[in-house]
């Protein structure tokens, strides 16, 4: 499965279950370990389960698996899909690890098509 397939499938995975504030940032000119973060948030530690959890099943019903997962009982969930690494956090720990500044100097993607409009 192609990279940007595999960041449409988990935006809109996110999205769908209405994740807070998505961003895909693209890190792979300044890291080894991926080419793309997806950094989402969720209302709560369920939420940010059953975020975790739609990525998982809407990729495995497109044919990918997760390489690994860390954190289910933790409001830090990170999903790795080789080229693509999935953050799924609760505000609180958002807002404490910041990956989003730590990776400030990756480039942003628009994932703006990947979102529902309001009021589709």
């Amino acid at each position: 499965m192609k990279t940007n397939e595999i960041l449409k499938i988990a935006v809109e995975a996110l999205d769908s279950k209405k994740a807070a504030d998505i961003q895909a940032i693209e890190v792979g000119d300044l890291t080894i370990l991926t080419e793309y973060f997806i950094i989402a948030n969720g209302t709560s530690s369920t939420h940010v389960r059953s975020l975790a959890e739609e990525v998982e099943f809407k990729l495995s019903q497109a044919g990918l698996e997760p390489h690994h997962i860390e954190g289910k009982a933790t409001g830090w969930i990170l999903l790795d899909y080789d080229t693509v690494i999935v953050h799924v956090f609760t505000a609180d720990a958002r807002e404490f690890y910041s990956l989003d500044k730590q990776w400030q100097d990756g480039k942003i993607i628009d994932i703006s098509e990947f979102i529902a409009q309001q009021g589709e």
